[in-house]
């Protein structure tokens, strides 16, 4: 890493507290591309001698509650038997394993709490909670609950959080550090090592500095300039801004792709359970064969195994929105009919809402099932959510 120091001193604080009995906490902030999760996995190979528990907040899932709390607790749920009978209740009933009234928030968060405390007894744990704005708000609430009262627990948390966004509002008030772009050096000496080339001194300060720093930006801009560009000889196209802008760059890329692996890419995008068996079944549906996914520049967006997974959450957004509305509603329907309705009734509801193009009785009914399950679990937003689509 260049120019993270500061940034790195404070990771290895929080390791060194978790390993010394106690436990330490601390919120990433900043836009997106900064260096977040970067710095995230930093810490995880620093961590071999920690149990690692991992989340990323998807923006699809958003609406589902107790989904991000879930997939962060996976590792630790064989300890359920052993919680005290009321909590045991309510952590159960939130993820849908024992029927029962709607769980206590209190609850849960004790529960989990205590899952998380009992596990770190034999090992400590280190907790790893990437875009933490894209969680539904019920699991951001618990785990700042659960943050807020760790103390000799050999428990870790570090969250990121992208600067701007309300939904992690739950998270206030913990120990935070503010990222922000790399020094002019540095960043210069990034863009040089990605570019595998010299770079101008005026070129790289012409970057550096349309780009703010920003390590995402100088990495991706390294690739897409060419050796004239890089020298000096041609001018470079300008001005360069990112931040807002940075989804713009994906967004191209995308479209230079061919017809056929856009449209992979919009069904890829569209499913929030990163399953390449579901996307491919989809695909498959819409005449899309395997082959579409190894077009050249795909790589550099995304990967198909062992899970579909996207290089950087604006490439998600910008093959979603790449997409005009009547192909994003074509993938939403093939992802449905590709959704076993037993095995997982609620999303594939929620792809029926999203591929509907206007009020649809039956959608709306499912969509009224849907609520209700989500209601019994405790996440009273989902709900709220689920009613303000199109459909009803």
């Amino acid at each position: 890493m260049l120019d993270r120091a500061t940034e790195a001193a404070a990771l290895e604080g929080v390791l060194a507290a978790v390993r010394d009995g106690l436990s330490g906490v601390l919120v990433l902030r900043g836009e997106a591309g900064i260096g977040k999760t970067a710095l995230l996995e930093w810490a995880a190979g620093q961590a071999d001698d920690l149990h690692l528990a991992r989340v990323g907040g998807v923006q699809a899932e958003m609406g589902m509650g107790f989904a991000g709390l879930h997939q962060l607790l996976v590792p630790f749920l064989g300890g359920l038997d052993e919680l005290p009978p009321p909590q045991r209740q309510a952590l159960g009933s939130a993820f849908g394993l024992v029927d029962g009234p709607r769980p206590d928030r209190f609850l849960v968060g004790l529960a989990a709490l205590t899952l998380l405390t009992d596990a770190a007894a034999p090992r400590p744990v280190l907790c790893l909670v990437d875009d933490a704005q894209w969680l539904d708000q019920v699991s951001v609430e618990v785990l700042g609950f659960i943050a807020r009262r760790l103390y000799a627990d050999r428990v870790g948390m570090l969250f990121t959080v992208r600067e701007g966004e309300g939904q992690a509002a739950a998270l206030a008030g913990l120990p935070e550090l503010m990222l922000g772009g790399l020094p002019a050096e540095a960043a210069g000496e990034l863009l040089a090592t990605s570019a595998g080339a010299r770079v101008d001194g005026r070129v790289s300060a012409q970057v550096v500095a349309g780009v703010a720093g920003n390590p995402l930006a100088l990495v991706e801009l390294a690739g897409e300039l060419t050796a004239a560009e890089l020298s000096g000889a041609v001018p470079l196209g300008w001005p360069l801004r990112f931040g807002g802008r940075l989804e713009e760059l994906y967004l191209a890329r995308v479209r230079a792709l061919p017809g056929d692996t856009q449209m992979l890419l919009l069904v890829a995008a569209a499913d929030p359970s990163g399953d390449p068996v579901l996307v491919a079944k989809a695909a498959g549906q819409l005449g899309i064969d395997a082959e579409a996914g190894e077009a050249t520049g795909t790589a550099r967006l995304v990967s198909w195994q062992p899970r579909v997974r996207f290089r950087h959450p604006l490439i998600r957004s910008a093959a979603y929105y790449a997409a005009p509305p009547g192909a994003r509603r074509r993938a939403h329907t093939a992802l449905a009919q590709a959704t076993d309705p037993g095995a997982d009734p609620d999303r594939r509801a929620w792809h029926l809402a999203e591929a509907a193009a206007g009020p649809d009785e039956q959608v709306a009914a499912d969509l009224e099932h849907c609520a209700g399950r989500a209601q019994a679990r405790g996440g009273l937003a989902a709900p709220q959510r689920s009613w303000n689509g199109r459909c009803c």
